[in-house]
């Protein structure tokens, strides 16, 4: 019997491989969120990793306010960054393989082809930035584990894209989306499934790597939009505007469409296309 931590227990992706875990007999999860572990604190993670024996962590715990963090980035860098190397060192110190989420955001955008695994990240914000830094301590500080980063993720659980487009679709006759961001949404439940054929292949993580992950295809959020209002059956016009006619506070990358090759070929996945995958998440919305 192998165990499972799972830190970030109560956000979307945390919440997703809560449902996955029924299938997976063989395996004991343990679900933390801050009230019953906090990351950010070193003591209390050395006490815990004492408590408990784990084979695998999969850090889903993240500061993803991405507005909030520029003038939040002493939060952001805690979570984001310290908590990562906390976990790293408890993982190398007690024998066990970490799993830990990133970001799309980490690179620029200023490609014009997908972005693969090797090529440079220049973060633009603040969040961008911390999540980046978090990279870094986390390839500096483990022995076995691996970071998958993702993009536009959502899922029926908590605030997302695709909830605050159906709110609002309800609510009025037209809605204006940027349609200059390309990247490419992920639902939560797509990637949990990964990460759990991933941790059950027999496939041992040796070494440190990095991978990517997102749903398959290719969308603006002004793409997303228009899908999401037309499979869960909405009347609203959703009309396309450039970013810099809707300026926030945290500069975004224009293109963050990620290769996924590499994860692809390592572990025989077959990713969903992200149309596809949306239709059965709103589908779960609309049900609960």
């Amino acid at each position: 019997m192998k165990n499972i931590l799972v830190t970030g227990g109560n956000g979307q992706l945390g919440n997703e491989l809560k449902k996955l875990s029924k299938n997976y007999g063989r395996f004991t999860f343990v679900f933390t969120d801050v009230e019953e572990l906090d990351i950010t604190r070193s003591k209390e993670v050395s006490d815990f990793f004492k408590s408990n024996k784990f084979d695998y962590v999969i850090n889903c715990a993240s500061y993803t306010a991405v507005d909030k963090a520029e003038s939040e980035p002493e939060m952001a860098r805690k979570i984001n960054a310290e908590a990562v190397k906390i976990l790293a060192e408890a993982c190398n110190k007690h024998g066990c393989a970490m799993i830990h989420i990133s970001t799309d955001f980490v690179f620029n955008g200023k490609s014009n082809k997908p972005y693969i695994e090797s090529d440079k990240p220049d973060p633009l914000s603040v969040y961008a930035d911390s999540k980046f830094t978090g990279e870094e301590l986390f390839l500096d500080n483990i022995d076995n584990g691996m970071i998958i980063r993702t993009s536009w993720m959502y899922s029926e659980f908590g605030g997302n894209f695709v909830k605050t487009i159906m709110k609002h679709a309800k609510d009025k006759d037209s809605l204006n989306v940027v349609f200059d961001q390309v990247g490419t949404p992920t639902h939560a439940f797509d990637l949990a499934d990964a990460i759990m054929k991933i941790i059950s292949s027999g496939r041992k993580i040796q070494g440190r790597d990095i991978y990517h992950y997102s749903n398959e295809g290719v969308a603006g959020w002004y793409d997303f939009a228009v899908a999401v209002v037309e499979l869960a059956g909405i009347q609203c016009d959703i009309k396309p505007i450039e970013a810099k006619d809707f300026p926030l506070p945290a500069e975004r990358p224009h293109y963050s469409v990620m290769n996924k090759a590499k994860i692809k070929k390592d572990f025989g996945l077959e990713i969903p296309y992200w149309r596809i995958s949306l239709h059965e998440c709103i589908k779960r919305i609309v049900e609960s």
